[in-house]
């Protein structure tokens, strides 16, 4: 079953390569980068259908216009921009903390978990998927959060959640072999985590 579980993302891709020669240019790219406005119009006659679009034309127009008033700044440029330091010390922060936030070790360690909860050795390959899952339908739910509370909320929540389950799992696997219900209890942590991931980070 895995190998064509692993086979079945091809199948995304295909659909894709197929598909992809009928979709329209983005009318951003043809008016900004082409120069093309001709183009413009027919792909947003194609994306929107028939009428009046010229005001989204006259909005692609105005960011041209304010790109091409804005210096491309080199990587050594940017890193001296004074005005810039705070916007990448916080996008520092958000990749590094992402990262290292602890869910690659839960993803290699998991079937360990997994195997130590005493569960069948036929299960664990679909509770390792329904971790998967849990970090897809998050992800979606996250589309959601993000509008009704900010970046912000979900970043501080996420990493919040995130470090107190890594502090409950880190103690229920020191006591699990002193607890028999720590191992299901370890399990729980697991999925927690990585719905906190997927919903905030």
């Amino acid at each position: 079953l895995w190998p064509w579980l692993l086979a079945s993302s091809g199948l995304s891709a295909l659909v894709q390569l197929v598909t992809l020669p009928f979709f329209p240019d983005s009318p951003s790219y043809l008016l900004i980068q082409k120069g093309n406005e001709e183009a413009c119009r027919k792909a947003i006659r194609k994306l929107w259908g028939e009428g009046d679009h010229q005001a989204e034309i006259d909005d692609i127009m105005n960011e041209k216009a304010a790109m091409t008033s804005t210096k491309t700044l080199r990587v050594l440029e940017l890193i001296k921009e004074r005005s810039l330091r705070w916007q990448l010390y916080i996008l520092m922060t958000v990749i590094t903390t992402l990262q290292l936030c602890g869910i690659n070790a839960i993803y290699f360690y998991s079937f360990e978990v997994f195997h130590t909860a005493k569960f069948e050795e036929y299960l664990i390959p679909y509770v390792s998927l329904g971790i998967g899952l849990c970090e897809c339908l998050s992800s979606i739910l996250c589309s959601t959060l993000i509008d009704r509370f900010g970046r912000k909320v979900l970043l501080w929540g996420g990493y919040t959640l995130m470090c107190s389950v890594l502090a409950l799992l880190t103690m229920s696997l020191s006591l699990q072999h002193q607890f028999f219900w720590m191992h299901y209890f370890s399990v729980i942590l697991i999925f927690l985590f990585v719905i906190f991931y997927g919903s905030g980070p």
